[in-house]
Formats: structure tokens, C-alpha cells, sequence
């Protein structure tokens, strides 16, 4: 398929063109920044720019992957991000149904399912983790995440006013900057990003994966939604205690973690607060990551450390 990879240049981007093109598809990368991976240099919220991209390279699917997202919210106001997520999803979409695209996936995030309550945690009075499903009650808490629940929404009307497959995908993080979470550790990335697996986080290579599978399907499900995460090995039976003391739970599912991770100078968190469950994706997409956190533990046995 000739497929449009908005997004072309960014850490997804560059994972997501390359397995696109293994897959047999062309790509033609549109990004505000140029890259190897980026055919055109422009905005998705330059309305003209993407009905003349999709008409001119006739454009056979979209996938959507450009935005502004959180670590962005310092350096734009919120118009910006209304411009690029929400009217730049609406441009696709409609220059999609014009020109007779046949297929969009849209990258989203689990973040616009976080609340400040959730995300308070353990030190604001949880008296359990969070189990969140696609069912989950949503109340994003800044404007990334109510941007993109509102092109989710667009995604969901475009979808039963013309009939296009779209496919939205909730990834978790699975970006390389250290976040500002309360979690993190200081001075060690990849101790936060290895414990994230447990419950948050996924690698770039399983997200393209997730991308190029949902492509594929995206006829066969008209229009449908999935978290995108590791697997996690707890189970909602957990809940009270992850929030209470995460280390007890995950030596109970690792008897030996703590070892490999004393090797190391890693710690777990105290508390985890949310566990996102990707079990629909298995079910509904045919996905599941292929990298998790025995994964992790297997790669501090052997001390080569895991690769993120």
C-alpha cells in the first residue's frame, strides 16, 4: 500500500517507516522536521499541505503518529496543540474520506487516562493501583491529553459518518527522555524504564509492530481501540498490595529479581499506582509485545543489561 507517515521523524517515526517498508508498503514521511525517514517538510495542520500530500502521492492509508505531546506543553500553549493534534487529526481525516484512503491508525496514549487523582497515587490516599481497560473512565488532566482524546473522537465520527477503518491506538511510554513522574530514579533511565514494563511502558520496535498489524486489519475491525503496553504479569487481585508495597508483588511473580537487580544497584518503586491492561489488543488486534520485564531479568542474567 502506498501509506502516509505523518510523524516521520520522530522516535516512533523512525522505528514505524523502516518496518512499514519491510512489510512491502511505500512510505511517504511527513514531518515539521527532516530526517531520512521524511519526504515532505510541513504541518499536519496546514490543511491544503495534506490534501495535496495525499492526492499527489495517492495515498492508500494513513497513519497518524505527528503531535505535540506532554514534555511539549513547557515550550507551546495550548492553541498549538489544539492546531496540531486536534484540527491537524481532523485534516487527515477529511482529506482522507476526499481522496478515497481506505484505511488510519492513529497513535493516542494511555496518558489521557490518567487523572490527578490516579496519578497522586499511594501519597494522595489510593487505597489500590488502578486497572485500567479501554472501558476505564477517562479525565485527562492537561491539554495533550484532552487533545487527544478529542481526536480519538474525531477518529470515532469519521469512522460512523463515512465508513473509513480507523484503528486507535492507546500506546504507553515508549519514548527514551527520562520523565518527570514521581516514580523515576534518579541517574538510573534504565532502572525506571525496566520496572515501567511492569505496568506502563513498552519498546519503540513493539509499537511500530503494534502500527504496521493495525494497518493490516483495520478493514476487519471498521473501527476499534486498544491499549498498547508489555503485558503485565499481575492480576487485579493485586491491586491493594501494589499500591502498598509494589516490591512484595513483583517477588511473588520474580523470586529472583531482587538479586539480579542488587547487581545492578537497582531498585523497584515503592508503589505502583496504575497498571494498564493490554489483554483486548491480544484478543481483537492479534498483538501482544514481544518484549517484557522477564525480558529485562533475563538480560541482567546474562549482564549484557537490557537495551531500551
Amino acid at each position: 500500500m502506498r501509506v502516509l507517515l505523518t510523524g516521520s521523524s520522530g522516535w516512533l517515526g523512525r522505528t514505524l517507516g523502516p518496518a512499514l517498508r519491510a512489510a512491502g508498503h511505500r512510505v511517504t514521511g511527513l514531518d515539521v522536521v527532516a530526517s531520512p525517514e521524511t519526504t515532505i517538510v510541513g504541518s499536519v495542520a496546514d490543511r491544503a499541505l495534506v490534501r495535496q500530500v495525499i492526492g499527489d502521492h495517492a495515498v492508500e492509508a494513513v497513519i497518524h503518529s505527528a503531535a505535540l505531546h506532554k514534555p511539549d506543553i513547557e515550550r507551546f500553549d495550548r492553541q498549538a496543540f489544539m492546531d496540531v493534534n486536534v484540527t491537524g487529526t481532523l485534516n487527515l481525516l477529511e482529506a482522507g474520506i476526499a481522496h478515497g484512503v481506505g484505511r488510519f491508525v492513529f497513535t493516542s496514549t494511555t496518558s489521557l487516562m490518567i487523572s490527578e487523582t490516579i496519578r497522586a497515587g499511594a501519597a494522595g490516599g489510593a487505597r489500590r493501583a488502578e486497572w485500567l481497560t479501554e472501558d476505564s473512565p477517562v479525565q485527562p488532566r492537561n491539554i495533550y491529553g484532552i487533545t487527544k482524546l478529542a481526536a480519538e473522537q474525531l477518529c470515532r465520527l469519521v469512522h460512523r459518518e463515512h465508513g473509513l477503518p480507523v484503528v486507535v491506538l492507546r500506546t504507553s511510554r515508549f519514548f527514551p527522555e527520562a520523565d518527570d513522574m514521581a516514580h523515576a530514579i534518579a541517574q538510573a533511565d534504565d532502572n525506571t524504564k525496566a520496572n515501567e514494563l511492569l505496568f506502563r511502558r513498552l519498546t519503540v520496535e513493539d509499537a511500530a509492530r503494534a502500527h504496521v498489524l493495525a494497518l493490516d486489519r483495520a478493514p476487519d475491525l471498521g473501527f476499534d481501540l486498544f491499549i498498547v503496553s508489555a503485558p503485565p504479569p499481575f492480576s487485579p487481585d493485586d491491586a491493594e498490595v501494589l499500591i502498598a508495597d509494589a516490591p512484595a508483588v513483583v517477588a511473588r511473580y520474580f523470586p529472583r529479581y531482587a538479586e539480579l537487580y542488587a547487581r545492578r544497584g537497582w531498585t523497584m518503586f515503592d508503589s505502583i499506582d496504575r497498571v494498564y491492561d493490554p489483554s483486548r489488543a491480544t484478543a481483537r488486534l492479534g498483538f501482544t509485545c514481544r518484549t517484557t520485564f522477564a525480558d529485562v531479568l533475563a538480560a541482567l542474567e546474562a549482564e549484557t543489561g537490557p537495551r531500551f
